[in-house]
């Protein structure tokens, strides 16, 4: 008698709780729609949200990945150019930096003069003149003819009123000096800095007196050593003048960083290669590689949003297994039955 008073009550428990489960439900029903719509609005911005934080990681990943691979097509191409044709291409280069030393530099190039321009140096399906590489930035980037916008938005420009980067035409690597007090050269590379979608020459700023930058040109490799660092207003060429008998590379981009209102001048000298243990200049194979950083954001976004998405649904199924608990917990010893056995 007492068992079937126990069911009995447990039933009338039982459906007390499922009436209010479904008043609630019924309730719910009503304000549903809104509700969803509130998780779905709430839901969407959390993903944007996720996608603004982890947009410039990705676009700089991907793009340091088509940069080496732009690099190693470079490469391959050598691989595959007549040695006579790159020692022509080299000469040739050579002699326009010391036409350019016997004249000086001229900041507005002709129409003629800018078509010579674009010949030397450009070998190849990409127009690459060959790559620059800051080991202390962890850096390696093509370098291309000129400094259009398009042009700073995939790699680093060479201004083309300036010495072409492959440095004086009489430098001894032995000595590490231009051994014709006449002769002389004077490159300059620019590159964007801070944008969301490449790394470029966000870093510049770090770089110290002392510190080295190597570019390969042709499988030529030019060391510069930082001697000068300066900080200019746009319109001053002072500092990026050729000096006869010296052999200099300097790297532009803008600065203070976002207000953009200066240019920021890091100057190298040539030295020799004879010092190559200091300077090791190679492709970083593992710039194809997705890092641990970028793995781990891509992993946890789904994750976030799952779990954003369980939180903000009311789960009605659980209420009810929770009222199920109360009343076994209660009357389970009485009826000396399990819930699990007739619900």
């Amino acid at each position: 008698m007492e068992t079937v008073k126990g069911i009995e009550l447990a039933i009338a428990v039982l459906g007390k709780e499922n009436t209010s489960i479904k008043n609630n439900k019924a309730a719910k029903k009503k304000a549903g729609l809104g509700s969803r719509l509130l998780t779905i609005i709430l839901t969407g911005v959390l993903i944007v949200g996720i996608g603004l934080l982890i947009y410039p990681t990705f676009a700089n990943w991907w793009n340091s990945t088509r940069q080496s691979r732009v690099v190693e097509q470079y490469m391959a191409e050598l691989e595959e150019i007549d040695q006579a044709e790159a020692e022509r291409l080299i000469a040739s280069a050579k002699a326009y930096n010391r036409e350019m030393a016997d004249k000086g530099i001229m900041w507005q190039l002709s129409d003629e003069q800018l078509v010579r321009y674009e010949s030397e140096l450009n070998y190849g399906e990409k127009g690459v003149m060959g790559y620059i590489e800051i080991n202390s930035l962890d850096i390696t980037l093509p370098i291309y003819h000129g400094v259009e916008e398009n042009v700073l938005q995939k790699g680093i420009g060479h201004i083309d009123s300036t010495s072409l980067p492959i440095g004086a035409a009489t430098f001894d690597d032995d000595l590490g000096i231009v051994t014709d007090p006449e002769d002389g050269a004077h490159c300059v590379i620019s590159g964007h800095r801070g944008l969301p979608s490449s790394r470029l020459f966000t870093d510049l700023d770090k770089m110290v007196v002392g510190d080295t930058f190597g570019l390969n040109i042709y499988n030529n490799v030019l060391i510069y050593e930082v001697d000068q660092i300066r900080v200019v207003l746009p319109e001053d060429l002072s500092e990026l003048q050729l000096v006869k008998g010296e052999d200099y590379c300097t790297l532009v981009t803008c600065t203070p960083y976002g207000i953009n209102t200066h240019r920021l001048l890091v100057r190298g000298k040539r030295v020799s290669t004879k010092d190559a243990e200091r300077f090791i200049y190679r492709i970083q194979g593992n710039a194809r590689q997705i890092r641990p950083a970028v793995v781990a954001v891509l992993m946890a976004v789904p994750v976030i949003v799952l779990l954003f998405i369980l939180v903000m649904i009311d789960p009605i199924g659980r209420r009810r297994a929770k009222a199920l608990k109360r009343v076994e917990a209660k009357y389970g010893k009485l009826m000396d039955v399990s819930l699990d056995d007739w619900k």
